[in-house]
């Protein structure tokens, strides 16, 4: 593989305009090479231009920005719901934008956690996001629980680091008598695994739990289909493949099946309340038969608007192209790194993100066995801005809307430079 050969691919990429459509970091007046969209995706350069938009109306309305403005606040939310539907692989009633990820987490742990004296497990997969874990925790002390008596965290085989589609299975099949919620992320933060959420999903109501997914690293990465699926429930955040912003608005999927019963035990907000009769301040709540009905407040509108600037974005460039270049992008980067560090022959690296391109995202975990850090510092200090997880992974993060073949093929050269020393 050779540097013509990743500007030939460059040439031929459907998607190449998009890169124009963000602005991409420098330092010093020095390009950087960005692979950290994993963690928090670029700016898209159209959000500038909605904030002033926003803040016009703000300063020229006032409260009638709520009704007259450009994008009126009233309804602000409900502008994000067919693109994520599409995203995502739900119908438009079965998400919404808002909140943050971990109280959304809580939301949703508040309805589908109902532990019983037959049914009280939790399962989740092996080093979860650490705020899911508290999020799951917490709840089930809420409830007079003791943690260690719930939660089941499913290990991988020995000397493995994902796990198993056939090991979760075989794990919910175990603990099918008291099994209540299995909650994994549709991809794992730390390698890169993508879970099969189809088969994981139909083994989980197969038992009579029920299913939900962080999907904080798999939206905007993965092709989902999460209403297909009957995925009971799904959260996110989307500052990460999703481009939002820091701290941008999260989002909630809730399969139709739960939606419409007007009884399930949720934590209630106003704006959850059904809108004809929201404005009459009535004591009695009745929920949205939609998943709004899980909403607590009114948007957060300036939260939400590099979300309208990023999702416009992928409006025009749609899932099937992103996951085509992202599983090419994913594949020139395992090979490269393979022949050109020659892992096989004793260099002290290895990747731990799955090879199968349908079980991982835009993403490639590199497993240091000695000298991580410093390996990372030299990748830092060549102007490759990529992300360590402590206590020895280098995650590499080429995303298909703002990354090139070119980008891709001199971060596995200049990689392969660095092995020398990690002999």
């Amino acid at each position: 593989m050779t540097l013509e050969y990743a500007k030939q691919l460059d040439e031929k990429d459907e998607l190449k305009g998009f890169r124009e459509k963000f602005n991409l970091p420098v330092t010093k007046d020095k390009p950087l090479i960005y692979f950290c969209g994993n963690s928090l995706g670029l700016q898209p350069k159209k959000t500038k231009e909605y904030f002033d938009q926003e803040l016009n109306d703000w300063a020229n309305l006032g409260v009638e920005g709520h009704f007259q403005g450009k994008n009126p606040w009233l309804h602000f939310h409900k502008s994000f719901s067919k693109s994520l539907s599409k995203i995502t692989g739900a119908k438009i009633s079965e998400v919404v934008a808002m909140n943050s990820l971990t109280v959304n987490l809580h939301l949703m742990l508040t309805t589908f956690y109902r532990p019983t004296a037959k049914r009280y497990k939790i399962i989740i997969e092996p080093g979860s996001f650490s705020s899911d874990v508290h999020a799951v925790t917490s709840q089930i002390k809420l409830h007079g629980l003791n943690p260690k008596n719930i939660l089941f965290e499913l290990k991988p085989r020995k000397g493995e680091f994902i796990i198993r589609t056939e090991e979760i299975v075989k794990q919910i099949e175990r603990h099918k008598s008291d099994l209540a919620l299995v909650l994994l992320g549709g991809v794992n933060y730390y390698t890169g695994q993508a879970f099969d959420m189809e088969v994981i999903t139909k083994a989980v109501h197969k038992v009579g739990a029920k299913a939900g997914y962080d999907l904080a690293h798999a939206i905007g990465n993965i092709p989902l289909e999460l209403h297909k699926w009957e995925v009971d429930f799904a959260v996110w955040c989307s500052y990460k493949y999703l481009n939002s912003g820091p701290g941008a608005v999260g989002g909630i999927f809730i399969h139709e099946k739960h939606t419409k019963i007007k009884t399930l035990p949720r934590l209630a907000g106003w704006w959850g309340h059904q809108e004809k009769t929201r404005f009459q301040m009535k004591p009695e709540f009745i929920p949205t038969p939609t998943a709004e009905g899980w909403q607590l407040s009114n948007a957060p509108v300036f939260n939400m608007i590099g979300h309208k600037a990023s999702l416009e974005i992928f409006e025009e460039a749609g899932m099937k192209p992103i996951v085509k270049k992202s599983r090419s992008m994913t594949t020139f980067l395992e090979d490269m790194i393979k022949t050109q560090c020659k892992i096989e022959t004793g260099y002290k690296i290895k990747i731990i993100t799955p090879g199968s391109i349908d079980e991982r995202g835009s993403q490639i975990s590199i497993f240091v066995m000695k000298n991580g850090e410093e390996l990372f510092q030299k990748i830092t200090e060549a102007g490759f801005v990529v992300d360590w997880r402590s206590p020895n992974v280098i995650r590499v993060a080429p995303t298909p809307l703002y990354n090139s073949f070119e980008e891709v093929y001199l971060f596995a050269e200049f990689l392969s430079t660095c092995c020398l020393y990690l002999k």
